[in-house]
């Protein structure tokens, strides 16, 4: 058979050419088809078409909203930020204290064995004792109430002794926010004090010159003296990328025993004549003047000290040396792959941080200790620092509050030992715990129930 018989309904090929198209059916929604003279009726679309919108609600004021998500954020910030967590550290530290010193208080001991009888007699006893100590504490840091008849100068004795202890405190401080600003921790203070304390002071009981310039000739070397030190582990850290914690604390036991050989040796810094591993005493002419006359100890140390917090504050905020610190401190792959040379940058910064160490070593040479020093020289002070570079959170102005609050605790410590028997370990305890709880800043916020600003961490 051929194909045409095949198809279904016998029409062939040419059948379906020739065969006249069959009229379209109207379309539901359309136009016609076609009219019978074949043309087809165009009909054009409408050019707005209008389609129905649920209508919105609006608030009233729409401002209100975003005012206070704004007010919301600001008051988050400051409830959970730093300053806060800083005071409320202070705040626990106390609190903590004030237990210690109620536990070890002898009147609440022998009350405490009647506590259920007498309750008030124990209440009473722990106020006392609590309130007493820390009285004592501020009597003898800021302002002293119970000595009239001293007059003037007995009433703020206290504060000038206060000025005096934090002179070196906040220097050295510096030494550490400088290095924590660059993400490094400095915590060879002790050994960069010592070798400042050796220059300043070899300079300043070996020659004799005019009393301003012999000053700052014997400051100028102790901070030489100190930044090469703390040079030193900078230099290790950019050439052989050695950790600056493990040299800082080896270059301390360095310092620490070259001192100690230093003075124990007839001719190099042992005072002539004498037996004793000390130093000749400091002269006159390069000793810090007194600030306020001679019935203070207070000298013109902490003049320098508070222009070492404008020059860091300066360097670190305005400078360009301050940018790449800070750049190299949150970020150094960044900071790398931006052109700066990260290993000059950790070399600069210890130099710098080894400067504000010195010149807290020339001060204890120079305004504490005058009649000769030996290895004890730095007095804690370098590790002191760490703690006040904490509490103030790397910034100048904030080192030096911490400064002075550690000031007061030196000043007053020992009124407070004297007065109400209170160990001076208290106050130990009080500054440990400061650094416990601002180095954990989630535990306060829980403790305290603080929210939690944006970026901090949980």
């Amino acid at each position: 058979m051929s194909d045409d018989q095949d198809r279904p309904g016998g029409t062939t090929d040419d059948q379906d050419r020739d065969a006249p198209l069959a009229p379209e059916q109207p379309r539901a929604g359309g136009a016609p088809a076609l009219h019978a003279d074949g043309d087809r009726e165009v009909v054009h679309a409408p050019t707005v078409v209008e389609v129905p919108v649920a209508e919105t609600q609006t608030p009233a004021t729409p401002e209100e909203p975003r005012d206070e998500d704004r007010w919301s954020g600001i008051g988050r910030e400051i409830l959970g930020g730093t300053p806060m967590v800083s005071l409320l550290a202070v705040l626990v530290a106390f609190v903590v204290g004030g237990v210690l010193i109620a536990a070890t208080d002898e009147t609440v001991q022998e009350s405490s064995g009647y506590f259920f009888a007498r309750p008030g007699d124990t209440l009473g006893a722990i106020a006392s004792a609590v309130g007493g100590a820390y009285w004592a504490l501020f009597q003898g840091s800021i302002f002293n109430f119970s000595r009239p008849e001293g007059g003037f100068v007995a009433f703020i004795r206290p504060l000038t002794e206060t000025l005096h202890f934090a002179a070196p405190l906040i220097a050295a401080g510096l030494g550490v926010a400088v290095a924590f600003r660059v993400g490094m921790f400095n915590i060879g203070g002790r050994g960069q004090m010592l070798a400042a304390a050796a220059a300043a002071g070899w300079v300043g009981f070996s020659f004799p010159m005019p009393p301003v310039l012999h000053v700052l000739v014997a400051l100028v070397a102790g901070m030489l003296a100190g930044a090469l030190w703390a040079g030193i582990a900078g230099l290790l850290k950019a050439r052989t990328g050695a950790h600056e914690v493990i040299t800082t604390i080896m270059l301390n036991f360095v310092a620490l025993w070259l001192l100690s050989y230093l003075i124990r040796t007839p001719g190099l810094l042992q005072a002539p004549g004498s037996n004793n591993p000390i130093t000749p005493g400091t002269l006159e002419s390069a000793q810090l003047p007194l600030l306020l006359g001679a019935q203070f100890n207070l000298t013109w140390g902490i003049v320098l000290s508070v222009l070492a917090v404008v020059v860091a504050w300066w360097l670190i905020e305005r400078s360009s040396l301050g940018f790449r610190f800070r750049a190299v401190g949150l970020n150094p792959q960044a900071a790398l792959n931006a052109g700066m040379d990260v290993k000059r940058v950790y070399v600069q910064a210890m130099l710098v941080a080894g400067a504000f160490m010195g010149l807290a070593g020339a001060q204890q040479v120079q305004s504490t200790v005058t009649t000769g020093f030996t290895s004890g020289i730095d007095a804690g002070i370098g590790f002191d620092a760490i703690t006040v570079a904490l509490l103030g959170r790397s910034s100048p102005w904030g080192t030096l509050a911490a400064g002075l609050l550690f000031g007061a605790f030196k000043a007053g410590g020992f009124r407070m030992q004297a007065a109400e028997g209170v160990p001076i370990d208290i106050v130990l305890v009080v500054q440990s715990v400061i650094v416990l709880c601002i180095a954990a800043p989630p535990l306060v916020r829980a403790v305290f129930r603080l929210p939690t600003p944006r970026g901090a961490v949980r």
